[in-house]
Protein backbone atom coordinates (compact mmCIF):
# COMPACT_ATOMS: atom_id res chain seq x y z
CA UNK A 1 0.00 0.00 0.00
CA UNK A 2 1.66 3.63 -0.77
CA UNK A 3 1.55 6.20 1.50
CA UNK A 4 1.35 8.90 -1.01
CA UNK A 5 -1.00 11.58 -0.14
CA UNK A 6 -3.82 12.36 -3.31
CA UNK A 7 -4.26 16.05 -3.46
CA UNK A 8 -5.97 18.74 -5.49
CA UNK A 9 -4.56 21.84 -6.79
CA UNK A 10 -5.77 25.03 -8.24
CA UNK A 11 -3.53 28.22 -9.20
CA UNK A 12 -5.23 31.16 -7.68
CA UNK A 13 -5.34 34.02 -10.30
CA UNK A 14 -5.79 37.87 -10.43
CA UNK A 15 -7.61 39.02 -14.07
CA UNK A 16 -7.56 42.88 -14.22
CA UNK A 17 -9.89 42.60 -17.29
CA UNK A 18 -11.74 40.00 -17.83
CA UNK A 19 -12.97 40.60 -21.21
CA UNK A 20 -9.36 40.03 -21.56
CA UNK A 21 -8.32 37.11 -20.35
CA UNK A 22 -5.01 38.10 -18.73
CA UNK A 23 -4.01 36.83 -15.34
CA UNK A 24 -1.68 36.93 -12.81
CA UNK A 25 -0.91 34.17 -10.70
CA UNK A 26 -1.53 35.22 -7.07
CA UNK A 27 -1.44 31.80 -5.07
CA UNK A 28 -2.58 28.16 -4.66
CA UNK A 29 -5.02 26.34 -3.22
CA UNK A 30 -4.26 22.80 -2.20
CA UNK A 31 -6.79 20.13 -0.99
CA UNK A 32 -6.02 16.81 -0.14
CA UNK A 33 -9.32 14.38 1.47
CA UNK A 34 -6.92 12.59 3.50
CA UNK A 35 -5.67 13.90 5.74
CA UNK A 36 -8.69 16.39 5.59
CA UNK A 37 -6.19 19.21 4.53
CA UNK A 38 -7.06 22.63 2.96
CA UNK A 39 -5.12 25.52 2.18
CA UNK A 40 -3.79 27.80 0.42
CA UNK A 41 -0.92 31.13 -0.45
CA UNK A 42 -1.00 34.19 -1.67
CA UNK A 43 1.07 37.15 -2.59
CA UNK A 44 0.13 40.49 -4.50
CA UNK A 45 2.77 41.84 -6.81
CA UNK A 46 1.78 45.53 -7.27
CA UNK A 47 4.84 45.43 -10.23
CA UNK A 48 3.65 42.12 -11.76
CA UNK A 49 -0.10 43.77 -11.24
CA UNK A 50 0.98 46.97 -12.75
CA UNK A 51 2.32 45.39 -15.68
CA UNK A 52 -1.23 44.90 -17.01
CA UNK A 53 -2.96 47.76 -15.68
CA UNK A 54 -2.68 50.39 -12.72
CA UNK A 55 -6.16 50.53 -11.91
CA UNK A 56 -6.57 48.17 -9.50
CA UNK A 57 -7.27 48.51 -5.89
CA UNK A 58 -4.61 46.38 -4.37
CA UNK A 59 -5.77 46.69 -0.94
CA UNK A 60 -9.48 45.95 -2.26
CA UNK A 61 -7.89 42.50 -3.85
CA UNK A 62 -6.13 41.94 -0.61
CA UNK A 63 -9.32 41.86 0.93
CA UNK A 64 -11.07 39.38 -1.27
CA UNK A 65 -8.52 37.28 -0.94
CA UNK A 66 -9.00 37.32 2.42
CA UNK A 67 -12.33 36.43 2.40
CA UNK A 68 -11.08 33.56 0.40
CA UNK A 69 -8.49 32.30 2.84
CA UNK A 70 -11.80 32.75 5.36
CA UNK A 71 -13.63 30.15 3.12
CA UNK A 72 -10.51 27.72 3.04
CA UNK A 73 -10.12 27.89 6.81
CA UNK A 74 -13.61 27.22 7.55
CA UNK A 75 -13.66 30.39 9.66
CA UNK A 76 -16.63 32.41 10.75
CA UNK A 77 -15.86 35.13 8.92
CA UNK A 78 -16.49 32.56 5.33
CA UNK A 79 -19.90 33.02 5.86
CA UNK A 80 -22.64 30.12 4.78
CA UNK A 81 -19.78 28.56 2.57
CA UNK A 82 -16.88 28.81 5.09
CA UNK A 83 -19.29 26.79 7.23
CA UNK A 84 -19.76 23.81 5.03
CA UNK A 85 -17.75 20.96 4.52
CA UNK A 86 -13.68 20.99 3.77
CA UNK A 87 -14.42 19.11 0.10
CA UNK A 88 -17.70 21.42 -0.48
CA UNK A 89 -15.27 25.08 0.29
CA UNK A 90 -12.86 23.75 -2.19
CA UNK A 91 -15.09 23.08 -4.95
CA UNK A 92 -16.60 26.22 -4.34
CA UNK A 93 -13.21 27.89 -4.62
CA UNK A 94 -12.33 26.75 -7.78
CA UNK A 95 -16.08 26.71 -9.36
CA UNK A 96 -15.43 28.52 -12.59
CA UNK A 97 -16.35 32.11 -12.91
CA UNK A 98 -15.78 35.66 -14.36
CA UNK A 99 -14.82 37.38 -12.09
CA UNK A 100 -11.25 39.14 -11.13
CA UNK A 101 -10.11 36.55 -9.03
CA UNK A 102 -10.35 33.15 -10.62
CA UNK A 103 -8.82 29.65 -10.21
CA UNK A 104 -7.04 27.85 -12.44
CA UNK A 105 -8.16 24.33 -13.41
CA UNK A 106 -8.00 21.23 -10.91
CA UNK A 107 -4.86 19.04 -11.29
CA UNK A 108 -4.14 16.09 -9.16
CA UNK A 109 -0.82 15.24 -7.76
CA UNK A 110 0.52 13.00 -5.24
CA UNK A 111 2.75 13.55 -2.27
CA UNK A 112 4.45 12.63 1.04
CA UNK A 113 3.58 16.36 2.55
CA UNK A 114 0.96 18.33 1.38
CA UNK A 115 2.26 21.58 3.58
CA UNK A 116 5.87 20.95 1.73
CA UNK A 117 3.74 20.79 -1.89
CA UNK A 118 1.69 23.48 -0.89
CA UNK A 119 5.00 25.70 -0.26
CA UNK A 120 6.84 23.74 -3.60
CA UNK A 121 3.72 24.81 -5.79
CA UNK A 122 3.35 28.43 -4.11
CA UNK A 123 7.32 28.80 -5.31
CA UNK A 124 6.81 27.31 -8.61
CA UNK A 125 3.83 29.20 -9.79
CA UNK A 126 3.50 32.13 -8.29
CA UNK A 127 6.38 33.66 -6.40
Amino acid sequence: MSSKILYEYAIIRLVPRVEREEFINVGVILYARKPRFLSMKTHLDPSKINALTTEIDIPMIADYLEGWEAICKGAPSGGKIGEQEIHVRFRWLTANRSTIIQSSAVHPGYCDDVERKLDDLYERFVR
